[in-house]
């Protein structure tokens, strides 16, 4: 195998890793809208409704931090194997992106669990 398969091959397992975060993104976005529509459809607007939006709010939370998850591996393959300032731009972007939401969503789950 020589040195360009290897580049090759880097950048195919950094695409299909973001790729798997997207799909982890958009798979958590389908049923979450799914969870809101069925609740708004029941049309009853009550403290249960409210709790089971909360729990969808929190579990689509997760999905995002799974998803953007994926996306900071792959941006670091990616950075590995082509190392320039606007991949590490990238990088650190989705990192503090993650962060942020990571910081507080786990807030929030810690809150409502009381």
């Amino acid at each position: 195998m020589s040195n360009v398969d290897v580049w090759i091959l880097v950048d195919f397992v950094a695409y299909a890793v973001g790729t798997a975060g997207m799909g982890v993104i958009v798979w958590g976005s389908v049923r979450a809208l799914s969870g809101f529509f069925l609740a708004e459809f029941r049309g009853r607007h009550n403290s249960d409704t409210t709790g089971a939006l909360e729990r969808l709010r929190l579990g689509f939370g997760a999905y995002l931090l799974l998803g953007l998850e994926f996306m900071v591996a792959a941006d670091i393959i990616h950075t590995i194997a082509r190392p320039d300032f606007e991949s590490l731009i990238v990088l650190g972007a989705i990192v503090a992106i993650r962060t942020v939401i990571s910081f507080f969503l786990t807030r929030e789950m810690r809150i409502s669990d009381r």
